[in-house]
């Protein structure tokens, strides 16, 4: 596994993000419905804007950001959403296991006792971390494959 970390994105700076999503196409898989290009307004002011939100950045053994991640409070409070993750091209493969182990993490540090998320269906590498993690499919609509990690301790 890659030497990486996470760090929460406390104080709230949305400029690694704004580095890390300066392509439309990579905006795009992260959220299609934000605005190219990334405007910090408008991910603080629409996108991350709950007061129960958490966001977070992966880094390197640098402390260079090089993905991100956020959690929503889900069906309730004990069940995070895991949204608008990314990590950057030059630092895939292997990385999305990490990613995923760090997004458990903080939703339990949260409080969360099951983490759930959406992927589309065509994304492979994606579906193949999710699964091997314990992710169990909930339902599939519009491409989107909606799926729960619940945990015992």
């Amino acid at each position: 596994m890659p030497d990486i970390s996470f760090r929460p994105n406390a104080p709230f700076d949305l400029t690694p993000l704004s580095h890390l999503l300066h392509d439309e196409s990579d905006l795009q898989l992260v959220n299609p419905n934000a605005k190219y290009p990334f405007d910090p307004l408008e991910w603080q002011e629409k996108w991350l804007n709950e007061p129960d939100d958490a966001s977070f950045y992966l880094v390197d053994e640098t402390g260079r950001e090089i993905g991100f991640f956020a959690l929503r409070v889900g069906i309730g409070p004990e069940v995070r959403h895991l949204v608008y993750v990314f990590v950057e091209e030059a630092s895939r493969g292997g990385t999305g296991k990490a990613l995923t182990e760090f997004a458990e993490q903080a939703a339990r540090d949260l409080g969360a006792i099951a983490i759930t998320l959406k992927v589309e269906e065509d994304n492979e590498p994606a579906l193949r971390v999710y699964e091997a993690s314990g992710y169990e499919e909930l339902g599939r609509s519009n491409g989107m494959l909606t799926m729960r990690r619940d945990w015992g301790d």
